[in-house]
């Protein structure tokens, strides 16, 4: 141990505020200004302790200074710490991030001699331009890492620059195993399952959602999801407790909900994905087959409702000026042409529907049975959607279209025929304007692939 002067570094909190948006999850954001540090730039509510305070005091103080909410000491939880050191200056300091889901008060602009903007920004979505030492907070806040060190050097610029020099290094927690969760959810999960004694994370890289695998004292097994919206948690409940038990064994049961929280636990399922499995042609015919069927039963498990306005189409309008950069040539005059084509069908019927009805969402089991999973965008809908996105597997195999339709107990009607061409043109356009824009490759690659699929069906 060194026996010079000991090292101490200034403490501030930050406030990553947090609601629910029709985009996913967003923070609440403000932009400098006056004679203050990083004037112009986009930051969180922030500030120092003040004397005697603790942290979650002193997030407390800075949230009603500066946003005007009032929040609760028991509604702060630990989010990211972060190791900082600006470009100008030899001194570093200790930022910590704290997230808050519930307050009270609309959050407006407090302190105008030092802030002219305030706003709702989704996490995927940050505004530029932005301190780079809060965009590293975020950084490893959205990657649900707990810390980070971010250490400028003398000629970097104090806002996040993207494509600039990497200064952010985000550090991992504790290896998987034993119980690694945030407290809350540890807290519903027990009271749910009993004893937890190993939480693992199984959490699919592309979406907003965060699900572990959880071992019980006595060697039982669950999953428990966190939601990344209010919208996808209260789809999937609502079908765990309407439309998905019609599905039997072949479906996970809902065990437990916590709406604050957006969580739900549910039973495991035995078998191993098709996504990425290799199967033979006539053991996939099977599984078409299977699929099918389990569709069927699902698109039944309710009375059927009429179709009411639909906001579909100025969805896909916007979507396709996100795309244009993106789409090949003939593109935008197909999906034009379907547009005009899918305003032009007879009003729909709308059936239970799981949402997300492809390969990675199903397991097979070692006997040949399917389950099913992930339920969070099942809605009403038309019968057809639930064959959108399955439809990829079926380029080249009209076997397994075929198979699927032959378990699912009848053809489609010519309008279900060409809904099903221009539900699979919208679905195109958003994967190819989400997927370029978000750095998801396979999404983006997903949608090529079934615009040129329908080019080439529309030729022939």
């Amino acid at each position: 141990m060194s026996g010079g002067a000991r090292h101490t570094v200034p403490v501030d909190v930050h406030l990553v505020l947090r609601r629910d948006g029709e985009p996913g999850p967003e923070v609440l954001l403000s932009r400098r200004a006056g004679p203050v540090y990083a004037s112009g730039l986009w930051h969180l509510p922030s500030g120092h302790l003040d004397p005697g305070e603790d942290m979650v005091e002193a997030v407390i103080r800075e949230a009603r200074e500066e946003t005007g909410v009032l929040i609760g000491a028991e509604d702060v939880t630990a989010a990211v710490t972060v190791h900082h050191r600006p470009p100008r200056g030899t001194g570093s300091r200790i930022g910590v991030f704290f997230e808050v889901r519930r307050w009270s008060g609309r959050p407006g602009v407090m302190e105008p001699d030092r802030c002219d903007g305030m706003g709702w920004y989704a996490l995927d979505g940050l505004p530029e331009p932005m301190v780079a030492y809060c965009r590293a907070g975020l950084d490893a806040y959205r990657a649900g890492l707990p810390a980070a060190v971010h250490f400028q050097q003398p000629d970097d610029l104090v806002q996040y620059t993207a494509g600039g020099p990497a200064r952010t290094r985000l550090l991992p927690g504790p290896p998987t195993g034993g119980v690694d969760l945030p407290y809350r959810l540890r807290v519903f999960a027990e009271q749910a399952v009993g004893r937890v004694t190993q939480a693992v994370d199984v959490s699919w890289a592309r979406t907003g959602s965060r699900v572990w695998r959880l071992t019980g004292s006595g060697g039982g097994t669950w999953y428990l999801k966190r939601h990344r919206g209010r919208r996808f948690h209260d789809r999937e409940v609502a079908a765990y407790r309407s439309w998905v038990p019609v599905l039997g064994p072949r479906v996970p049961r809902l065990v437990a909900a916590d709406a604050e929280e957006q969580a739900v636990v549910i039973t495991a399922l035995a078998g191993r994905s098709l996504h990425g499995l290799v199967l033979d042609a006539a053991a996939e015919v099977r599984v078409q087959h299977k699929l099918g069927r389990l569709a069927s039963a699902l698109h039944r498990s309710a009375p059927e409702q009429p179709a009411g306005p639909s906001a579909a189409l100025g969805t896909v309008k916007r979507q396709l000026e996100e795309a244009r950069p993106y789409l090949a040539d003939g593109d935008e005059d197909l999906i034009l042409a379907l547009t005009r084509a899918y305003e032009g069908l007879p009003q729909p019927v709308l059936v239970p529907t799981h949402g997300d009805l492809q390969y990675h969402n199903a397991l097979l089991t070692g006997d040949g049975e399917l389950r099913l999973f992930d339920f969070e965008r099942s809605q009403y809908a038309t019968a057809t959607r639930d064959m959108v996105r399955l439809s990829d597997t079926w380029t080249g195999r009209p076997d397994l279209r075929d198979a699927f339709l032959d378990g699912y107990g009848r053809p489609l009607t010519t309008a279900e025929e060409l809904g099903l061409d221009c539900e699979t043109a919208f679905d195109a356009v958003s994967g190819i304007a989400y997927g370029t824009t978000h750095h998801d490759p396979e999404v983006a690659e997903r949608g090529r692939r079934a615009l040129l699929h329908l080019h080439a069906a529309r030729h022939t």
